[in-house]
């Protein structure tokens, strides 16, 4: 194919994984102390994806002399009739019978096979300060555990994401055909895979952002043995990558472009990157450092299930079903959940004795407020009161429903069991609305309908947290049909008000308004307009509603006529994790609230 057609070709499996490894390698290389010239490899596996690390590792300096590659039948050696051409290259003169053999004295040992090859034996056979990469996935070639066991001084990588230097092709794939497509290639040769292995390399090297260490959970992240090649969340990876690969393209001679300008180059990469693609990623890569338990009050319902299977499989959260345990069973078995096997359910209706000690509870909440006794304990039938009492008494770290009901029917439950946090007063709701301009934050789309100015102080507050809980800086506009009092009016007036009873309130928040949502996005026109603005010189990214009327319609608007992507509604003020769905929303919305759930669990969970 590279050599019939004019555009870059590139397999990931094979030359996304010699990239990124060829990358682990002169790092960990470099943390041993050893030189690649002199070091002696054994490669297990010998199809296409060993065959194209190793001629990678040779174009770094390897020495074929130093590899012995093993296949099925074992060592690739010379005297044997059943290689084919591309096997002969990497075929050994020397009498080595197995791969027990072949390890001893070994410095590198790559693994591109098959899981348990490698015994605790084998890597204690290698020389001091053992590079051992078990890429085989998912069981690698020996259990990351084992071989740390087995050797201390070890320099390991493998290809899972829940251990330490994972190779993983996400790292290189996107970037390196981002960085040939700018300058129109008309190939990836190997002058760009070598510039994208020394860039990666380079990049480890470099302070870890705090947005990584966030993304991880981790504030340690540094060179060294367990960060050796980059994190796939790192938001540097695009501008380090693409211009790497476009300048290697255009010194190749197969660039038809020529980039000239590449300060602006660097721009528009973290430009197309943005925050959008990068906000639930980070969200979703925090929420795995701690799974919590995370209860479904509608776990009949198949889009519920498909959730609850992605979060199991990806390790965001453990799910706790409600519901008529037959019918759930029925629906994994109909559409081929096996993950759910071993999900725990609960019937709230058969649970006798946990309907009567929860029922006990919310009545020792709620009897000054009307509520019998008895009256509790026939609530707990209903799965949005049982599943919010579960959360209430830490049986579950957070309630996830909505999906089948009305909104106020489904946060009623948790407001009478769970309540708002300390110093709140009220609730309020968040919807983020990614577009090609941006991600904007606006509040509040879902419970207050007509909030007084001091209400909507108290809501700015609750959303900036929120805002910052994303890692953005929020910079707030409160919204209206006036601009800075061009208009007089009812909702001009308490918009302005707000302002200065928040600006009081919270004095190193940027906050303006009133004014309209094109002047509140729009930079340039506040410059021109209104150049006093505080948000002149950079608009506004945190949009703040007089009325639940007017933010549940723009969101929605937005949504469905502008096809952005929104994540919500985002549930503020509560005292535990509580998040109610837009009814009919997606599975994929579905395990992002999840996974923002889950964060916030383990944010509440370190307070105390």
């Amino acid at each position: 194919m590279r050599k019939q057609m004019k555009i870059p070709v590139m397999h990931d499996d094979q030359h996304g994984t010699a990239i990124i490894s060829g990358a682990a390698l002169l790092n960990a290389l470099e943390l041993a102390k050893k030189k690649i010239t002199e070091v002696k490899f054994v490669v297990s596996g010998a199809g296409a994806a060993a065959v194209s690390c190793t001629r990678m590792y040779t174009l770094l300096g390897a020495k074929k002399e130093n590899i012995v590659m093993l296949d099925k039948a074992g060592p690739l050696n010379k005297s044997r009739t059943d290689l084919d051409p591309v096997q002969m290259e990497f075929a050994t003169d020397r009498t080595i019978k197995n791969l027990a053999e072949a390890m001893v004295g070994a410095d590198v040992f790559i693994g591109l096979s098959a899981g348990n090859l490698v015994s605790q034996e084998m890597i204690k056979s290698m020389a001091a300060n053992p590079i051992v990469f078990a890429l085989a996935n998912p069981t690698p070639e020996i259990d990351y555990n084992l071989a740390v066991e087995a050797r201390p001084d070890i320099l390991m990588a493998t290809g899972r994401s829940d251990h330490p230097n994972q190779v993983n092709n996400v790292l290189g794939f996107p970037y390196i055909f981002r960085g040939a497509l700018d300058v129109r290639a008309t190939e990836i040769n190997e002058t760009m895979k070598l510039a994208a292995v020394k860039a990666l390399a380079e990049l480890t090297k470099e302070p870890v952002p705090d947005i990584v260490n966030k993304a991880y959970g981790d504030d340690t992240i540094s060179f060294g043995r367990d960060y050796f090649i980059p994190k796939p969340l790192d938001p540097r990876l695009i501008t380090t990558l693409s211009p790497a690969i476009a300048k290697a393209a255009m010194e190749s001679g197969v660039a038809k472009i020529q980039i000239t300008d590449w300060e602006a180059y660097t721009l528009q990469l973290q430009q197309r990157l943005g925050i959008d693609h990068r906000l639930m990623s980070r969200v979703i890569a925090r929420a795995k450092q701690n799974p919590k338990r995370v209860v479904f009050a509608e776990a009949e319902h198949y889009k519920i299930l498909k959730a609850a299977q992605i979060l199991v499989d990806e390790g965001i959260a453990t799910p706790v079903l409600l519901g008529n345990k037959e019918k759930i069973q029925a629906i994994i078995k109909e559409n081929g959940l096996s993950d759910l096997d071993k999900v725990e359910i609960i019937e709230p209706y058969l649970a006798r004795e946990k309907r009567i000690e929860y029922g006990e509870l919310l009545y020792q909440k709620r009897y000054r407020k009307g509520l019998e006794k008895e009256d509790g304990r026939k609530l707990m039938r209903d799965k949005n009161y049982f599943g919010a009492m579960m959360v209430e008494t830490g049986e579950a770290d957070a309630l996830i429903s909505g999906l089948t009901t009305d909104y106020a029917t489904t946060i009623r439950p948790a407001l009478q069991v769970i309540g708002v946090a300390d110093g709140v007063n009220r609730v309020a709701g968040m919807y983020i609305l990614i577009s090609k301009k941006g991600t904007y934050f606006f509040s509040d789309t879902t419970v207050n309908v007509n909030p007084n100015a001091e209400e909507l102080v108290e809501i700015i507050g609750l959303t900036a947290d929120m805002v910052r809980f994303f890692d953005s800086e929020p910079r707030i506009a409160l919204m209206s049909y006036s601009n800075f009092g061009s208009s007089k009016g009812e909702t001009p007036d308490k918009m302005a008000l707000v302002r200065k009873l928040a600006k009081k309130k919270y004095p190193d928040l940027k906050i303006e308004g009133e004014m309209q949502a094109n002047i509140a996005v729009n930079k340039e026109l506040q410059k021109e307009n209104y150049p006093f603005s505080e948000l002149a010189e950079e608009g506004a990214n945190t949009l703040i509603f007089p009325g639940l009327a007017s933010g549940n319609i723009s969101y929605k608007l937005l949504q469905e006529v502008g096809n952005n992507e929104a994540i919500g509604p985002i549930l503020m003020g509560m005292r535990k994790p509580v998040h109610v769905l837009q009814m009919g929303s997606s599975v994929r919305e579905i395990v992002n609230m999840v996974a923002i759930a889950v964060v916030e669990a383990q944010k509440l969970a370190m307070k105390n």
